[in-house]
């Protein structure tokens, strides 16, 4: 539990007043005896509650974790279930009552789900991302959506890789929507390639986005067959960002006087223009290009992808993917695309100015990462917090690494809490680093005094992240001569 716990630890240290290791035992001894600790902190905290999630949900009357062995009791049903520790603070946030159950009735719950025909795999994921489906006996919502899904020739174990704790799933909404697609001539054939190129049509968003879609486009005047072909052929009209942009683009339309049928017209040929762009107001559009709003109307209608060129927000428009600039702007995007981001959202179009070079050039980069014996997973991560990363060739990456690993003694892993690392100047670098060394040498530098309990480094972020004034103030002062040597190293540098 205290492994899981730093910031509860962290603050014992701190209102405990320690000062050095030495004093640890008798200080914490000292403290503890006048100010016992409420266990349920340290861990609420352990299962993945931040601290601003954990004073609503402490128990009023109990301060021992022994004290409701009921609690401990079902939290040990799902750790050996296989549960994730640090998704159960989010079950225990949203469902308590789970917490609640008799000796064997949680356990059977579970055993309930598996008796469906899904795997442990499957059921894990599921009660995580919906804890609800825990109250009360088996959902007949969530049983019917299984067996229509099963019906169209979908496995019940697909559902695990749609579900993410992120999202909220409303099951009834769910079998609303398998009916509507049916009724609007959807066969399982249809059906199952949609969902197959696309399940978040189904769960990302339970349906919302596809009834606003259907309404718009029967309001401009597609037949029900008309927009199950759109959909079928633009499936990622239900995704990310591209269903708030045909329906401003159809709005911007209707502003600037454009007949329903022409509209009309445009949506069935060109639905990936309107998607692909959030247009300005058509006021702005006439003051800039000083026409007429009969004219834009026109020159829209004669070439629709004018609407892209003209009247996007984005710097990044439709019709430069039809140029050679715009390929390498797709194979960046499908670089994305890999990585996670939703096609059409706004961290696509912030990563999309942020990533430099083709796709080729990134996957190489990222590859580099990977190759050095970091997960893909961390990688992801590491790049979407620090996207500068992968703006640097794949030997500066791997130059940075071999110091970081051969030269410092840092564990590789140490980048993957502290990415940005990698997007410093190797000087920058090499001056830090030589001088926290030589304070190192001189035993002005103790890592266990800034919480590094268990390394033997400072952590790369306290040496490399703050300005100079910073570092010289904290840890250059620390010695009497580190000063003067701070500055001999800074001189031997710029020589060199």
């Amino acid at each position: 539990m205290s492994k899981n716990s730093p910031t509860f630890l962290q603050n014992l240290l701190v209102f405990a007043k320690i000062e050095n290791e030495q004093e640890i035992a008798r200080s914490l001894t000292r403290f503890l005896r006048y100010h016992p600790i409420n266990e349920f902190e340290p861990f609420f905290e352990s299962l993945g509650l931040k601290q601003t999630e954990i004073s609503p949900l402490l128990p009023r009357n109990l301060m021992f974790l022994s004290d409701d062995d009921v609690l401990l009791g079902n939290f040990h049903v799902l750790c050996n279930y296989g549960i994730p520790r640090s998704k159960i603070g989010k079950m225990y946030k949203e469902e308590k009552e789970i917490f609640r159950y008799d000796y064997g009735v949680l356990a059977s719950k579970l055993r309930a789900y598996e008796e469906l025909g899904l795997s442990k795999p499957t059921v894990i994921k599921l009660v995580t991302c919906c804890p609800s489906l825990l109250i009360g006996g088996v959902k007949g919502e969530f049983v019917r959506v299984l067996e229509e899904l099963k019906d169209l020739g979908v496995e019940h174990d697909w559902i695990r890789k749609c579900l993410s704790d992120k999202n909220a799933y409303d099951w009834n909404r769910m079998l609303g929507m398998l009916g509507f697609l049916s009724k609007m001539g959807c066969g399982k054939k249809d059906f199952r390639w949609l969902i197959a190129k696309h399940h978040g049509v189904l769960f990302n968003n339970n349906g919302r986005k596809f009834y606003v879609i259907v309404a718009l486009l029967l309001k401009v005047g597609l037949k029900m067959h008309e927009i199950l072909a759109l959909l079928l052929q633009y499936p990622r009209v239900l995704v990310g960002n591209f269903a708030k942009n045909l329906w401003q683009s159809v709005h911007f339309l209707y502003e600037i006087g454009m007949e329903t049928e022409d509209i009309a017209k445009i949506v069935r040929n060109y639905p990936q223009v309107l998607g692909s762009c959030s247009p300005k107001t058509p006021k702005v559009i006439l003051s800039k290009l000083n026409i007429e709003l009969k004219n834009l109307c026109d020159i829209i209608k004669e070439d629709p992808y004018q609407l892209s060129k003209l009247a996007s927000r984005s710097k990044i428009s439709f019709v430069q993917v039809t140029d050679e600039a715009g390929m390498y702007l797709l194979e960046k995007t499908n670089f994305l695309l890999k990585l996670g981001f939703v096609e059409n959202s706004d961290e696509m179009a912030k990563a999309l100015k942020q990533f430099r070079g083709r796709g080729d050039q990134l996957q190489e980069r990222f590859d580099c990462l990977v190759g050095a014996g970091l997960d893909c997973h961390d990688v992801s991560n590491m790049i979407k917090a620090a996207p500068p990363v992968l703006n640097q060739s794949k030997d500066v990456i791997e130059m940075k690494i071999n110091y970081l690993v051969n030269c410092l003694g840092y564990p590789l892993q140490s980048v993957v809490a502290f990415p940005t690392y990698l997007c410093y100047d190797l000087e920058r670098i090499k001056l830090r680093f030589s001088m926290y060394g030589w304070m190192k040498e001189k035993g002005a530098v103790k890592p266990r005094s800034f919480r590094n309990l268990g390394t033997e480094h400072l952590a790369l972020s306290t040496i490399l992240a703050c300005s100079e004034l910073r570092f010289v103030k904290y840890l250059v002062s620390l010695h009497p001569e580190g000063p003067e040597v701070w500055e001999r190293l800074k001189k031997t540098q710029s020589s060199s």
